[in-house]
C-alpha cells in the first residue's frame, strides 16, 4: 500500500521526472532519476539514498520526493549498483564499501544541477551511505549543506547479531530480496559468476563471506564490516550539519550503537520510542512521519540560507 501511496503522491504533484545515467568513476555508472516541478525554479536539490535492497522506486522514496517537491526542491532519487534494475550497468557486485562511486556520482549531480544549498537523505544502508559522503565532502569539493538520514546503519557486525536473533521476517526478506539480486548478476555475467544454488541457498552471514572473499579486496568478515562503520568516533569529526532519526524499537538498527558513538557537534540525534526499522507509521492507513520529518530537515537548510 505505501508503494501505491508513494506512487500517487508523486505524479499528483505534477512534477516532471527524467532517468540519468551518472559518472561513478573508472567506468562504473549508476542510474537516477530526476524530478521537478515544470516552470517553477527551485530552492535547492536534494540527493535521496535508499535502503538495502530498495530502489529509486521504493515507496519511502517517492513519499519523501514528494513532500521535498512541495516544499519547493529538486529531487534526485539515486540507485546505488544492482538496485532498481541496474545490474546490467556494471559487472561486479554492489557492496556497502562502493562509497567512491557514490562520491563520483553526487559531484556528477551536483554538476548537472548546480542548485544550491545541495543536501543529501537516506535510509538504512541509504543514511550510512549519505554520512559518509558527508564525512568526504570537503576533500571531495561537494558543498553539501545539509544531510538527513532514518535509522541509519552504524555498525555492521551488531547489525548482522540483531538480525540473526531478532525477527525472523527480517533476515527472510533481505536474504530473499539479495538472492534474486545474485541471481539476476549470475544470468547476466555467467562467465564472472559461476556459482550454484548451494551458494545462494547460504544464510545471511556465510553468504556475505562469500560475497567478501570474491568480490572485494578486503580479507575477512570483519574487516569489510568495519571498512563501511560508522561506530566509536568516526563521526565525531563531521562538519556538515546532519540530522538523525532513530527508533528505540528499531529490531534491525540497535539504538545502543548511537549511544556510544561520539557524535560531532553539528549532529543532531532524535530518538523516538517507537518506529521500528524506517517505519514511523502513525496510523492504520500506513501514514508515516519519517518522510515528511526528513522533507522538512532538508527544506530548512534552504530557509536558513534565505534569512
Amino acid at each position: 500500500m505505501r508503494q501505491w501511496m508513494g506512487e500517487h503522491q508523486l505524479a499528483a504533484t505534477g512534477a516532471i521526472t527524467t532517468a540519468h545515467l551518472l559518472d561513478g568513476g573508472n567506468g562504473v555508472r549508476l542510474r537516477g532519476l530526476h524530478s521537478a516541478m515544470p516552470g517553477v525554479e527551485g530552492q535547492g536539490m536534494a540527493i535521496l539514498l535508499h535502503g538495502w535492497e530498495g530502489s529509486a522506486d521504493s515507496g519511502y522514496m517517492r513519499l519523501t520526493a514528494a513532500s521535498l517537491l512541495e516544499k519547493g526542491f529538486e529531487v534526485f532519487r539515486l540507485n546505488f549498483r544492482d538496485h532498481g534494475g541496474t545490474h546490467h550497468l556494471n559487472s561486479g557486485l554492489f557492496h556497502s564499501n562502493r562509497i567512491d562511486e557514490v562520491v563520483q556520482a553526487t559531484a556528477d549531480i551536483a554538476r548537472r544541477f548546480p542548485l544550491r544549498p545541495l543536501t543529501v537523505g537516506g535510509y538504512s544502508l541509504g543514511g550510512n551511505f549519505a554520512l559518509r559522503l558527508a564525512l568526504r565532502a570537503p576533500t571531495a569539493g561537494l558543498a553539501i549543506t545539509q544531510v538527513a538520514v532514518i535509522c541509519p546503519l552504524l555498525d555492521p557486525a551488531r547489525t548482522m547479531d540483531a538480525m540473526e536473533t531478532g525477527m525472523p521476517a527480517y533476515m527472510r526478506h533481505f536474504e530473499g530480496k539479495w538472492r534474486r539480486s545474485l541471481q539476476r548478476k549470475r544470468e547476466l555475467f555467467p562467465q564472472q559468476y559461476d556459482f550454484d544454488d548451494r551458494v545462494l541457498g547460504l544464510r545471511m552471514r556465510p553468504l556475505t563471506r562469500w560475497m567478501v572473499e570474491r568480490s572485494t579486496d578486503y580479507d575477512s568478515l570483519e574487516s569489510y564490516f568495519d571498512g563501511y562503520s560508522l561506530a566509536g568516533d568516526r563521526l565525531a569529526r563531521l562538519e556538515v550539519p546532519a540530522s538523525i532519526l532513530m527508533a528505540a524499537d528499531d529490531p534491525v538498527i540497535p539504538v545502543e550503537d548511537f549511544a556510544s558513538a561520539s557524535l560531532s557537534p553539528c549532529v543532531d540525534l532524535q530518538i523516538s520510542p517507537w518506529g521500528g526499522h524506517c517505519g514511523f507509521l502513525e496510523n492504520g492507513r500506513l501514514q508515516g512521519f519519517g518522510e515528511q520529518w526528513l522533507a522538512q530537515r532538508l527544506a530548512a537548510c534552504a530557509d536558513t540560507m534565505a534569512d
